[in-house]
């Protein structure tokens, strides 16, 4: 027996009026767009750093330091004074061993010439070894004589060189063209923080204001670069774009409400010193609101994404249909998202967990330091950003598919009504 099958009857479709339906939903997509765009290049023309970002006097002390290379040639150790004793597991004060080395300078002024200086008891138990390539301390003053060298950190430049080429390959290797073009994408935004967003924070300015202009300058371009122009990424960057502005509201709340003063570690203190134009709680505000920035475009392009995979795979499906099974996905990448940026934060706070922890203090009392606060705050802050952005993003992906996709469905066949008698062949 064979079964026939015929095609559900469909109204004629008229092909004038699926294109202006489609002009019109791209038009809508454009005109949210274009006002967003616009007021990102007038925030980044009026916020632009003018080169004076710190005042003569503080910049002429900051130019009095340099941090010059120099290669270990020698190391000789010594018990450091009685006051960096530390106390062993028998609770017995142990002394601690301090090194001091010979150098030879790399770079500066007086490269080639050989220094001695000390070295923390700290950095030299992290292996340090004749050959080893260590940053200094320059500071000179015309009025004191010659310069003086300190230690300052080991030069980290050939590892990490290293590093981040095995990454650029890596991602080339397996995402090819697309990964070439997030990496550039990904230089372009680092020139937005570094060209842009720090300048204007150390003259200054808001950092709502250049946190959210930044942020949006680099979703408008990073977005479009690595995943091309098409409806599909400009309804993720809408998505994107009101997740971020939901994130800087939240962020100024948050900020304000739990007092973050910025004054949590000692660079956030000497930043201070630096310029009296710097506000520390902007700085603070600001940097929630970027460090959301990369888990929110990755939430707003997958939910993007879903939408059209999930439409390919049932083009009939309703819309509601389509955007209860694209929040089914969601949800996963809320729950994976939230623990991934929850344990990331944790990782880089701790150092200061524990050294917390090390004084027997209240589980609650050390949640609300300055710190550990900050760190909670924009935890706190980002997730919620990213979870409404998925909604956001979900309904305006559904809506513009079915404005501007029903065309390219074609009906599928179902069997018919009644069974071909037996012996009947077609």
């Amino acid at each position: 027996m064979h079964t026939h099958t015929r095609s559900a009857p469909q109204p004629p479709v008229d092909p004038s009026r699926d294109a202006a339906r489609r002009r019109r939903t791209l038009l809508l997509l454009a005109l949210i767009l274009a006002p967003m765009a616009a007021a990102t290049l007038l925030g980044m023309a009026l916020l632009w750093p003018d080169g004076r970002s710190a005042s003569d006097s503080a910049t002429a002390g900051a130019r009095s330091l340099s941090h010059p290379e120099a290669t270990v040639q020698s190391v000789s150790t010594y018990d450091c004074p009685a006051a960096n004793k530390r106390t062993g597991p028998d609770g017995q004060q142990q002394m601690v061993t301090c090194a001091s080395v010979q150098a030879r300078l790399e770079t500066g002024p007086e490269s080639g010439a050989g220094v001695a200086v000390d070295v923390p008891a700290e950095a030299y138990r992290a292996g340090l070894a004749p050959g080893d390539r260590i940053k200094l301390v320059r500071v000179f003053n015309h009025q004191s004589g010659p310069a003086v060298y300190a230690f300052y950190d080991y030069s980290r430049t050939l590892p990490l060189t290293l590093l981040a080429a095995a990454f650029a390959v890596a991602v080339i290797a397996v995402a090819r063209m697309r990964g070439l073009k997030a990496l550039i994408g990904l230089g372009f935004a680092y020139l937005i923080i570094v060209r842009f967003m720090l300048p204007a924070l150390l003259a200054g300015e808001s950092g709502l204001l250049v946190g959210v202009v930044g942020s949006a300058a680099i979703m408008f371009v990073v977005l479009y670069l690595a995943h091309g122009f098409s409806v599909r990424t400009t309804t993720a960057l809408v998505g994107t774009l009101f997740g971020l502005l939901a994130t800087a509201g939240i962020g100024l709340w948050a900020t304000n409400a739990a007092h973050l003063t910025g004054l949590g570690d000692h660079d956030s203190s000497a930043l201070a010193l630096f310029d009296t134009r710097i506000s520390l709680p902007e700085i603070v505000l600001c940097g929630v609101i970027v460090a959301g920035l990369g888990v929110l475009n990755d939430v707003t392009i997958t939910q993007s994404s879903a939408v059209w995979e999930l439409h390919e795979l049932g083009s009939d499906s309703s819309a509601r249909k389509l955007f209860g099974s694209a929040m089914r996905i969601g949800r996963d990448h809320i729950a994976s998202t939230v623990y991934t940026m929850a344990f990331a934060y944790a990782g880089a706070a701790l150092p200061i967990m524990l050294l917390i922890n090390a004084y027997d203090r209240p589980l609650l009392n050390v949640l609300t330091t300055a710190q550990i606060a900050e760190e909670i705050v924009r935890t706190l802050v980002a997730s919620i950003g990213l979870v409404l952005a998925i909604p956001l993003t979900t309904a305006v992906a559904v809506a513009v598919l079915k404005a501007v996709g029903n065309a390219q469905s074609t009906p599928a066949p179902i069997p018919d009504e009644a069974p071909t008698p037996t012996g009947v062949t077609g």
